[in-house]
């Protein structure tokens, strides 16, 4: 209730709250909402698991399907490499292809099994200050690759959802409808995305006091295709790990899913969260068990094995700073 003054002055009580203060709050009560959710789908798949069968199914896993899931694994992280040379080509800094290259596997290594604040921004702001550039430079190298990881998403999770819906399994009391509804809206704000890069006349923008330009139409396209090829290279190492026994869309359509359920729970590597989204949605196609051990064949080849190459180029970069500092 307004007190006494606030009446007098006529302002506002606690009742007519700023939008600007009540939006935050909103998005924190369905942050927690839908943590809650994954929390308690976690728990009530994991109660469910024979896990001695997940290992013999991990066991099982033919050598081929290893090969070429471990081989489209090393294409995506050789590809995703090359995202942090496209905010190079638009800030004009003058690091090394190699050098940026290897600046941006080792945080997206460290970006999938720590979380993005780690990864994607600590060791990108650490690695590339270490080699000379200011930190406007590197927020926007950043937010280029960013915004080419999202837009490939937008536009890809987009079609699937729309053109191939996931066949939901039977006891779910919803269908595909909505999946339909959300690819139309992903495709719809790709679209309005490129086409202000195409046409619109002002190319600047200012979020939260960091500057955004907006990319030439060419380049926004090879945003797009670099992404798009990313997202559906790390879908064909699930779908090769899966020894093929699940439709490729439905895959990628899963994969797709639970990425946004990794980055809304914030847990780190999404640990839990991909496996619990994946046996959610595709246990009625495949043993629990035998979609666990694939699963776990995923997290080690696109996962850990980057992480320790990762680290072992994280401590020589180290060494070498270390020891041009020591010779300064």
């Amino acid at each position: 209730m307004p007190t006494l003054a606030e009446r007098r002055a006529g302002t506002p009580g606690r009742q007519n709250a700023s939008p600007s203060r009540t939006w935050p709050r909103i998005k924190r009560v369905l942050t927690w909402v839908f943590f809650g959710l994954v929390t308690w789908l976690l728990v009530s798949q994991a109660r469910s698991v024979e896990w001695g069968e997940v290992w013999t199914s991990v066991q099982a896993l033919p050598a081929s399907a290893l090969a070429l899931g471990a081989g489209l694994a090393l294409l995506s992280h050789l590809l995703y490499s090359t995202f942090d040379l496209i905010g190079r080509h638009v800030t004009g800094h003058p690091l090394r292809t190699g050098q940026v290259m290897l600046i941006t596997f080792i945080s997206y290594a460290f970006n999938l099994n720590l979380g993005a604040l780690v990864g994607g921004f600590a060791f990108r702001y650490r690695l590339y200050s270490r080699l000379g550039l200011d930190n406007p430079t590197i927020t926007r190298v950043l937010t280029m690759s960013m915004l080419t990881n999202w837009l490939g998403y937008f536009v890809l999770g987009g079609a699937v959802f729309l053109l191939q819906p996931l066949a939901l399994p039977p006891d779910w009391k919803i269908g595909s409808a909505g999946l339909q509804w959300l690819g139309a809206a992903l495709l719809a704000v790709a679209a309005a995305w490129l086409a202000a890069c195409a046409f619109s006349r002002r190319r600047t923008w200012t979020v939260r006091g960091h500057e955004i330009a907006l990319p030439s139409m060419r380049l926004a396209s090879l945003q797009l295709l670099m992404s798009c090829t990313n997202w559906m290279l790390i879908g064909g190492a699930v779908y090769m790990l899966l020894d093929q026994r699940i439709a490729y869309p439905a895959v990628l359509s899963v994969l797709l899913i639970a990425a946004v359920a990794g980055v809304i729970t914030h847990v780190p590597a999404g640990l839990g969260v991909l496996e619990a989204v994946f046996v959610a949605l595709l246990s009625h196609q495949v043993p629990k068990g035998e979609l666990l051990g694939a699963l776990l064949a995923y997290r080690a080849v696109y996962y850990l094995g980057p992480l320790v190459l990762a680290t072992a180029a994280y401590l020589l970069v180290e060494a070498r700073a270390k020891a041009l500092r020591a010779g300064a």
